[in-house]
């Protein structure tokens, strides 16, 4: 039997049980899931272990490795940008990257590219893995590079590269790296445990994963799912885990809890404002969340209606019943959204990854009893 801990009110209950079958059914080691409403955490449940020999309760400082559910972080940064009137989701990247003209890419905008449109889901010739690790250097192959298929036809996935798109575009404008910016102006400032880049600090804190038993299915094959998942050099290699989390890959690599994603989200979900302070209009999460493409994907064997960087409730309906929700999730399970409709936000993490890319059934069976209960 699980210990499970945490606040979780009598009308939340259904939400305890959902949390408990998870385990029962043995599809956790560790997990937490964070519901807010009106910004204000409500649920908050935690469970198993953080590490593998299962002898570290995983508990209320544990971090938990995000992979792309930090996106739904690095859509708020950029959106906060546009927000501000410093940069524009309809202007072309080399606009504030010059270099990114390169190949045929001088028009491509940077909702196109936050929009999984820009035909760079990876890197089709072989590359060292360690590339990851290197920012310039990977910034200046996307920059170089030619697009995988036709800007703006579909949207493909960019499981890792988004992040040193969305990252790139930031820097420019701003200055900082994306992960500096995140904790000086919005985790520093308001308590959140979150992180882009995360300190030597705080590493004994993190979550050992438990990685999936099967493959992911992928759909039809084809260069843009190669590139994207299935060279060698796909993702980050040839590195201990420290040097990993100490990295900012703004697509793959955030470290947070659920409730500080859910918090986060609940100011998506509340008109921009999280404790007493605005983060972003309402005309800005509008904007970030409208729809930029829909239709099937060529990576992910799903139709994704995509906003700027931002995954949408239609037509999968991942994150609740309402159509105006939206967020992202990460391989593994792990996911985060909000809900402007309902005032309601959430956050689900993990470190037994599951195989499915995106809609895991232990947070989706999570959000449908949070729903019920509301």
């Amino acid at each position: 039997m699980t210990d499970i801990t945490g606040l979780c009110p009598d009308r939340f209950s259904a939400v305890r049980e959902a949390f408990t079958a998870n385990f029962e059914d043995g599809g956790e080691l560790g997990a937490r899931f964070a519901l807010a409403v009106d910004g204000e955490i409500v649920v908050d449940l935690m469970g198993g272990f953080a590490d593998r020999k299962r002898e570290i309760a995983f508990g209320p400082d544990t971090l938990t490795p995000l992979f792309s559910t930090t996106k739904a972080v690095a859509a708020l940064m950029v959106a906060r940008l546009v927000d501000e009137g410093r940069l524009a989701y309809d202007q072309p990247v080399a606009d504030v990257w010059p270099e990114f003209a390169q190949n045929g890419k001088a028009a491509v905008t940077v909702e196109q590219a936050l929009s999984h449109q820009a035909g760079l889901s990876g890197f089709l010739d072989e590359t060292d893995p360690s590339i990851w690790f290197d920012w310039d250097a990977t910034c200046a192959k996307l920059a170089a590079m030619a697009p995988i298929w036709p800007v703006g036809s579909a949207s493909g996935y960019h499981p890792i590269t988004f992040g040193y798109l969305a990252g790139e575009i930031f820097r420019r404008v701003d200055g900082r790296t994306m992960g500096t910016a995140l904790r000086e102006d919005i985790a520093g400032p308001l308590g959140l445990d979150l992180w882009i880049g995360l300190p030597d600090s705080e590493h004994d804190r993190c979550a050992e994963l438990m990685r999936p038993s099967a493959l992911p299915k992928f759909g039809a094959m084809n260069d843009a799912v190669k590139a994207a998942f299935l060279t060698p050099w796909a993702a980050p290699g040839g590195r201990g885990t420290g040097d990993w989390r100490r990295a900012e890959i703004p697509s793959a690599n955030g470290h947070a809890t659920a409730p500080a994603l859910a918090r986060l989200m609940g100011a998506l979900a509340n008109g921009g404002a999280l404790d007493g302070r605005s983060l972003i209009t309402p005309a800005g999460i509008m904007a970030a969340s409208a729809e930029r493409i829909v239709g099937q994907d060529l990576v992910l064997p799903f139709v994704i209606s995509w906003g700027a960087g931002f995954m949408r409730n239609t037509p999968n309906m991942f994150y609740g019943p309402t159509a105006e929700a939206f967020g992202h999730s990460g391989w593994g399970g792990s996911c985060a959204f909000a809900d402007p409709a309902t005032g309601v936000s959430g956050a689900y993490v993990m470190n037994k990854q599951g195989s499915a890319l995106i809609g895991d059934e232990r947070a989706v069976r999570l959000i449908e009893a949070a729903y019920a209960s509301l």
